[in-house]
């Protein structure tokens, strides 16, 4: 069993520099989690006592759903990537069977199954959530890096509840609009259900589909046929129910978000100053659960 010891973000990045990693200098505890290709476990640095998440991925399964290179992007974008509100990949290593991941690990778990218990958010922790990622992904942008899969299944929260961004295996380094489609349905924008070219308003619309989601429980453009959430989509079929009541400000801002034209989206710096934000987001981007 592995003991949790934290320490601070500084001396465990010290403790983590880049080196040449096995399996052995991890020792290795209960699992955290279980994805498609593989499991990710709580594990612990021997030397430097470190915590981290170690994700473990077969090789086999890999290449039969042919995602190597999303892989490679994914550990070549994240590793690269320095934000609080984004986990941070500190390296991986492989063997004959399994590549592994060394991972921030955030202990306070997915988003996803905070939503499902509480249904609904409050605006306060809704618009702090929100504030957190228009940060992040405005620092993602600045580095050409698009995310193009933000959803709660891809959020974790840390120790003092601060969401964390994971999951990078869609996100590209773009210079130019591309026109790949990928992402989960129901957050996708309009451009990239009619496999137009998209760029980075893509997780400006993301923002707003997970803003909508946070405050009512289920994403705007969700129906029971697959079609019939791709026809509401391009149509930007936006409809707020009357309950549970939501401020006219929050839909405001989802309003300005979920725009066709990506060109006409709220910009992430405008999110920052949108009145609802400045009245309900946490200055910190900590949410005191």
């Amino acid at each position: 069993m592995v003991e949790v010891e934290m320490k601070s973000e500084n001396q465990q990045n010290d403790s983590m520099k880049e080196r040449r990693w096995t399996l052995d200098d991890f020792d290795v505890g209960k699992p955290l989690g279980r994805g498609k290709f593989g499991n990710v476990y709580l594990a612990r640095e021997k030397k430097s006592k470190y915590v981290v998440a170690l994700k473990v991925l077969f090789k086999n399964q890999l290449q039969q759903s042919q995602v190597e290179h999303q892989l490679r992007r994914e550990i070549e974008i994240q590793s690269h990537l320095r934000h609080p509100n984004i986990l941070r990949l500190y390296g991986y290593f492989y063997d004959q069977t399994r590549v592994y991941l060394i991972l921030e690990y955030a202990p306070k778990g997915e988003l996803y199954k905070e939503l499902q218990r509480f249904k609904v958010f409050s605006e306060r922790r809704a618009a702090t959530y929100i504030a957190s990622l228009a940060r992040a992904l405005i620092y993602c942008h600045q580095k050409h890096v698009i995310h193009r899969d933000i959803k709660p299944e891809n959020l974790l929260m840390g120790i003092k509840g601060e969401l964390k961004i994971a999951d990078f295996g869609w996100s590209v380094h773009t210079f130019d609009r591309r026109k790949t489609m990928c992402g989960t349905l129901d957050y996708l924008p309009p451009e990239m259900v009619e496999s137009k070219d998209h760029d980075a308003g893509v997780d400006i619309w993301s923002l707003g589909v997970l803003c909508y989601e946070f405050l009512f429980g289920t994403p705007p453009f969700e129906a029971a046929k697959h079609s019939d959430t791709y026809r509401r989509i391009i149509k930007v079929d936006l409809k707020f129910p009357v309950k549970p009541f939501v401020s006219p400000q929050a839909k405001d801002l989802i309003s300005q978000l979920l725009v066709k034209d990506s060109a006409q989206r709220l910009p992430l710096e405008k999110v920052l100053t949108h009145p609802w934000i400045l009245a309900n987001a946490d200055p910190s981007g900590v949410y005191a659960m």
